[in-house]
């Protein structure tokens, strides 16, 4: 029960964020605007770490399970992408170098402060 809970207060973030972005009209996807509302929410210790942690462990240690659909969904456009898979490639590339990298720089100045 506990689980459905935790879950349940996830799934309600979200659905407002998706609310949100009907109702307002807002550029941003409605499950951005729900992880925002999230964080804003445990940032203001509105909602405890502890209300969500155990459901939240449970979807990060099986994320790889959420790539599933849109690896299938690429499987599906291979012909459109046979025809651009040299530019695909190459931003594929780049934007991974590009990630991994703020990544390192994010990681590295977070450490630095951890320090101080």
């Amino acid at each position: 029960m506990k689980l459905l809970r935790q879950f349940g207060i996830i799934i309600g973030i979200f659905l407002i964020g998706e609310i949100l972005n009907k109702l307002c009209h807002i550029p941003v996807p409605g499950n951005i605007l729900g992880m925002l509302i999230l964080f804003v929410l445990l940032s203001l210790n509105i909602i405890k770490v502890e209300k969500i942690k155990e459901i939240s462990d449970f979807l990060l240690n099986h994320l790889a399970f959420f790539f599933i659909p849109p690896g299938v969904a690429l499987i599906s456009s291979l012909d459109t992408l046979s025809n651009i898979w040299i530019s695909f490639l190459f931003i594929v590339i780049i934007t991974t170098i590009i990630v991994m990298s703020v990544t390192g720089l994010t990681v590295q100045k977070v450490m630095k402060r951890g320090r101080k």
